[in-house]
């Protein structure tokens, strides 16, 4: 097998000289992307590829390598995110049990009234995706009965 000398980055490696076998589909596709890669032949496109699958392949072991400070850090920025976002939903919460009571107590709201609307607002919550607006909502109580079937 043939060996070349070369300077990589760090060290000096020889190269080795590979049997390779490929189909003429896959030859054909690499050559076509021999210039998109910025290669100056398929010996570099493999090794370069080579490099990137194995770097791939190792990505789910990557928090092994990672300094501990790294990973500490990450893991912290995470938990006070999750601390953050509970925290604001919770006075979400506590703000809308609020709204819900005053409205309850000022339009006198019967059990079945608020299932009819409950049942209507979890479908147009799903057909949204979550999207809702008070004009839309406005837009639904303000139109001629004969249309609330149609939902």
């Amino acid at each position: 097998m043939a060996k070349i000398q070369t300077q990589t980055e760090c060290k000096r490696e020889t190269k080795e000289r590979i049997p390779v076998w490929m189909y003429p589909s896959t030859l054909a596709m690499m050559d076509g992307a021999i210039q998109q890669a910025n290669c100056k032949s398929r010996s570099e496109f493999l090794e370069e590829a080579a490099k990137y699958y194995a770097g791939y392949v190792s990505a789910e072991n990557a928090i092994q390598y990672l300094p501990p400070m790294l990973v500490s850090a990450f893991k912290g920025t995470v938990h006070d995110s999750e601390n953050h976002i509970s925290r604001l939903l919770f006075k979400l919460a506590v703000e809308m049990d609020m709204v819900m009571n005053i409205l309850a107590a000022e339009l006198n709201a019967s059990p079945d009234a608020v299932e009819k609307v409950r049942g209507r607002c979890i479908q147009h919550v799903k057909k949204t995706c979550g999207y809702i607006s008070f004009r839309d909502a406005a837009e639904y109580q303000y139109r001629p009965p004969e249309n609330d079937e149609d939902e």
